[in-house]
């Protein structure tokens, strides 16, 4: 990979500058541009196709091939942009909260810890502020969130809380909803392969069951969820169904910017059932 190539086409692929300092103004422009412009999409479980978890071909689906994906790929490639940029980077694992209150499985999630240097004065003791960088959740925070920080974080998505939990973990809340529970110690992207493993190939994941691609806007949300359109404004929701395969791929095309030769379609057990893993492999 050349390197410095590779992150001016990053920096281009998002419409973001190269940053004077790595700093927590800079993390912010860069997680915000990110977010409205590379889709959390998991295409690439239904449409057969190889999912590396290795920096290269993160960084070229997301660059070269100018696709988005999953936690994995977008907060592993994120995370290579960002060192390279001269910040200092922890990859986290996290389990996500279900919806009757139990975690999902041990590197569920991959989120970012990221370092950068405390304002003059700020008090903070180390001269280092630790933020949670995470542009791989789908409708989750705008913004980076104060890691150390446990009241109450305003954000354009809503409220935000990182509070302690037992054993040493992190909860994110959102609106006072748990969202997903961190283990602090420090992760290798090849420790989550048998998380992203599970989430391409189990009938049990939400990412196997059904197909979505979206991404922030600047005044809200858009969504494409098999064959319906959703579009968030202002806190208004207006939903389309598209009746044409036509119509589909337009719409990949013209809010994802993903040129796709075929409209993807929910692969079914059987299909996946014939799919490997290697290390650092999913796919």
């Amino acid at each position: 990979m050349d390197t410095s190539r590779t992150i001016s086409d990053y920096l281009h692929r998002i419409g973001a500058d190269r940053p004077a300092v790595p700093d927590a103004v800079a993390l912010r422009d860069l997680q915000v541009r990110h977010l409205r412009t590379v889709p959390f999409e998991n295409l690439s479980v239904h449409l057969a196709e190889e999912i590396v978890l290795e920096e290269g071909p993160l960084v070229a689906k997301v660059v070269d091939r100018r696709r988005g994906g999953f936690c994995y790929e977008l907060n592993g490639a994120f995370a290579v942009l960002l060192r390279e940029l001269g910040f200092r980077v922890t990859l986290l694992q996290a389990r996500v909260f279900k919806t009757d209150g139990g975690l999902g499985i041990p590197y569920d999630h991959l989120a970012l810890l990221v370092e950068t240097p405390a304002p003059s004065g700020s008090g903070t003791g180390t001269g280092v502020e630790r933020w949670l960088a995470d542009v791989g959740f789908g409708s989750h925070s705008v913004h980076p969130l104060a890691f150390d920080e446990r009241g109450e974080q305003d954000d354009p998505a809503g409220t935000f809380q990182v509070a302690a939990a037992p054993g040493g973990d992190i909860d994110v809340l959102r609106d006072g909803k748990p969202q997903y529970r961190i283990d602090q110690r420090p992760r290798a992207l090849a420790d989550f392969t048998a998380g992203a493993w599970y989430h391409r190939t189990s009938p049990e994941s939400h990412f196997t069951r059904s197909l979505v691609c979206s991404r922030n806007t600047h005044d809200g949300r858009i969504t494409l969820s098999g064959r319906k359109l959703v579009t968030t404004v202002g806190g208004e929701r207006y939903e389309r169904e598209l009746a044409e395969d036509a119509e589909i791929l337009a719409a990949y095309r013209e809010h994802f910017g993903l040129d796709l030769d075929q409209v993807p379609q929910v692969m079914t057990h059987r299909t996946r059932e014939g799919l490997s893993w290697t290390s650092g492999t999913c796919g």
